[in-house]
C-alpha cells in the first residue's frame, strides 16, 4: 500500500466534473478520482477549514465514531473496476477492528476529517496507469495535465 496525500480538487476540463487528486506522500504516484459535486465541496470545504454552523454527513460520521470511543485508523483505496474506485474504511476500538465499505470520496471525506492516512494499494496504481494508456489520445493528453499540476494550480479553484 501507498500512502497518499489529497493533493486538491480540481475541474476536468473536458467535462467539468470534479477531481480529487491523490499524490504519493514519499513517492511521484498520482491517482485523479473523478467523484460528484457535492462531495468535491465537501472535500474542498475541508482542506480550506471552512467550517458549517450544522455538521455535514462526513463531520456526523467522525463524531458518531469518536463517541463510541473508536477512530478512524487508516482508509484503504484497494480496488478498481470498469472504472470504478472501491475503498474501505478501518475503524479501530478498543475491542475490534472494522472494516466498512466506502466511495473513495467519502472514505477520503472522512479520512480528511479524522486524520486517518490515506492507502492506495499499488495495484490500483497499475490499474489506473493502464487504464489511461489503453484509451485514446485525449486520456493521453489528460494525463500530461494531471502530471503538470502543481499544489499552486489548486488556489481558490478548489471551491466548488
Amino acid at each position: 500500500m501507498i500512502e497518499m496525500n489529497v493533493q486538491g480538487i480540481t475541474l476536468d476540463p473536458m467535462t467539468n466534473m470534479p477531481i480529487v487528486v491523490l499524490k504519493g506522500k514519499e513517492t511521484d504516484h498520482v491517482l485523479p478520482i473523478w467523484i460528484g459535486v457535492f462531495e468535491a465541496n465537501a472535500i474542498a470545504m475541508q482542506l480550506e477549514g471552512i467550517t458549517r454552523p450544522r455538521p455535514m454527513t462526513h463531520d456526523l460520521i467522525s463524531s458518531i465514531i469518536d463517541s463510541l470511543n473508536g477512530y478512524v485508523e487508516y482508509i484503504h483505496i484497494h480496488d478498481l473496476k470498469d472504472n470504478t474506485y472501491y475503498a474501505e474504511i478501518t475503524i479501530r476500538t478498543s475491542t475490534s477492528q472494522v472494516k466498512i465499505d466506502s466511495r473513495p470520496s467519502d472514505a477520503i471525506n472522512v479520512a480528511l476529517r479524522s486524520g486517518a492516512p490515506i492507502f492506495v494499494s499499488e495495484e490500483v496504481l497499475e490499474k489506473s496507469q493502464l487504464d489511461t494508456i489503453d484509451n485514446d489520445s485525449s486520456e493521453d493528453d489528460l494525463k500530461d495535465w494531471l502530471e503538470s499540476i502543481k499544489p499552486e494550480d489548486f488556489g481558490k479553484q478548489s471551491s466548488i
